[in-house]
């Protein structure tokens, strides 16, 4: 189902159609000297905005599906890496290597290097005087887990000992991993730059002051107005159709 503002930006295209549809009608009498409300103005400026509201349309949902995809893909990252881990362990590797690991894995899984202080011992910093700075160290942004996950595979090639039987704990299925990972994380952020542009092309042919189709139907009822009359069935037909800057 399409939100409320997606909703409001078709609908006034569709107004925008159906105002040049009554401008049309009253044909020969219909004769503005203002360049941007003559018929021809109109008719392009209807068709311009019914493609941006569809290009918008078209982009959501390939987002928003690149998204899911992402998403689904990165879930059982942690846990495979827990198992990776463990892996390494099971070997002979020595502490320093498995400390290397470690503090990549950790930042993959967006775990801290020490817990976090309760609120009684920041209390109890607090009244010694003691400054109480505590830096998230939460790396969980897709960026981030695969520069780290790229890293632990780069150290895992380094470590001849680390020969595991699984199949899925092999450096070779995880190399193809991350780069499946890689992938879906760029097709999110392709996807995310054609929205964004699709969105402000519509903006600009929507709601562009005085070019734009909200200002452009204002101006078409106004000259109506004083065409016909206030009170005349012409300004009447237009009248009842509202035009609104929808906020993004």
């Amino acid at each position: 189902m399409a939100n409320t503002s997606e909703t409001g930006h078709a609908k006034n295209a569709a107004k925008f159609d159906e105002l040049t549809s009554f401008a049309t009608g009253y044909g020969r009498h219909y004769n503005p000297s203002k360049a941007s409300i003559q018929l021809s103005a109109l008719q392009t400026l209807s068709t311009n905005a019914k493609n941006v509201v569809s290009a918008v349309s078209i982009a959501e949902p390939t987002y928003k599906n690149a998204v899911a995809a992402r998403e689904t893909a990165f879930a059982p990252l942690s846990k495979l890496i827990t198992r990776v881990m463990n892996a390494l362990k099971a070997t002979d590797t020595t502490e320093a290597v498995d400390n290397s690991a470690k503090t990549l894995v950790r930042k993959i899984q967006g775990a801290r290097a020490t817990p976090k202080k309760t609120e009684e011992e920041k209390k109890a910093l607090a009244d010694e005087g003691k400054e109480v700075v505590e830096i998230s160290a939460s790396q969980m942004s897709y960026d981030s887990r695969l520069d780290n996950f790229d890293k632990l595979i780069k150290l895992l090639i380094s470590i001849t000992l680390y020969a595991p039987n699984e199949a899925d704990l092999k450096v070779v299925a995880l190399t193809t991993l991350c780069d499946d990972l890689k992938a879906k994380n760029s097709a999110v952020v392709n996807a995310a730059t054609i929205l964004s542009n699709a969105r402000i092309a519509r903006n600009e042919i929507l709601y562009k002051p005085e070019t734009g189709l909200v200002d452009t139907a204002l101006a078409v009822k106004t000259y109506i107005k004083s065409l016909y009359g206030a009170t005349s069935p012409q300004y009447k037909q237009v009248s009842k159709l509202e035009f609104r800057a929808v906020k993004v």
